[in-house]
């Protein structure tokens, strides 16, 4: 049976392995462990999913809990996709942040999931990767 919950320390070894099992890899800092690492400590809200004690998936956010809702990383492993886990996460993220709009970017793999789950797109979202870039 799954188990879900919150968990203020996660392992980031745990947290890097998911990653790698998921598509999410692709995307994240995986060589980088110092990153990863920070990626875990700060942010303010993280639910996993566990199949007994392994971590199968985890939706990683940083909120102010009333306004809004960054879901920065929605990972399951590939093993366990298409179980409604990454929906539960989804749900559970939403129950801790219920007056906060939850905002995610869509991995490429993922676009057309969110809609199907009831998630509304977005168009205007800008990104600044390095202060350089901003004229």
């Amino acid at each position: 049976m799954i188990q879900y919950q919150i968990e203020n320390n996660l392992s980031a070894t745990e947290f890097q392995e998911l990653l790698i099992k998921s598509t999410l890899a692709e995307r994240r800092p995986i060589d980088d462990f110092e990153r990863i690492k920070a990626m875990v400590e700060n942010a303010n809200l993280i639910i996993t999913a566990r199949d007994d004690d392994k971590l199968i998936g985890v939706a990683r956010s940083i909120t102010d809990f009333v306004y809004c809702t960054y879901l920065s990383d929605l990972a399951v492993d590939e093993d366990y996709q298409r179980q409604g886990i990454g929906k539960k996460l989804i749900r559970l993220t939403k129950k801790q942040t219920p007056k906060a709009t939850t905002i995610l970017l869509s991995a490429p793999k993922a676009v057309e999931y969110y809609p199907r789950i009831g998630m509304e797109k977005h168009n205007a979202c800008f990104l600044l990767k390095d202060e350089a870039d901003l004229k």
